[in-house]
């Protein structure tokens, strides 16, 4: 049975993720997220890091290595995040360990891109956005719609 990963940030993402959860009573699965004061429901916790901030290398390096740890543990097949930068180690072992890794662009950008959406386009095996307006800028990507 194949092993699937959800991993997002938290606020906004994780909330897109959760719309996902149903997955995880058809395939075996995992949820990740960042280590924050909100209560959320997930099966490991990572560094939470924002770009600019304070020790943003220190912390990466952290995230990487608590990232590790868990697809190490866990050995997932598949991947699949609404972002942000949690992501990034995720879908590096996805390609280090050939893995699929799936990106949701998020549903808060309705005509314009993100930072984020426009780096994992092209890593993504599969990218889907979800607003039709949005594929000017992902032509190979997936209008998925709402996951609300």
């Amino acid at each position: 049975m194949k092993k699937i990963c959800l991993v997002s940030a938290s606020g906004g993402h994780f909330e897109q993720l959760m719309r996902l959860k149903p997955l995880l009573s058809k395939y075996e699965g995992f949820v990740v997220t960042e280590k924050t004061d909100f209560n959320t429901n997930a099966d490991y916790y990572v560094t939470q890091v924002g770009l600019g901030e304070k020790g943003l290398i220190r912390k990466t390096i952290k995230l990487f290595t608590e990232a590790r740890k868990i697809c190490k543990k866990e050995k997932p097949d598949c991947v699949i995040t609404t972002g942000t930068y949690i992501s990034l180690p995720f879908m590096i072992y996805c390609k280090l360990h050939r893995r699929k890794f799936v990106y949701i662009e998020t549903f808060a950008r309705i005509t314009d891109t993100t930072k984020a959406g426009r780096f994992m386009y092209r890593f993504a095996d599969l990218f889907i956005y979800q607003w039709e307006q949005l594929e000017k800028y992902y032509p190979d990507g997936v209008y998925g719609g709402s996951i609300y």
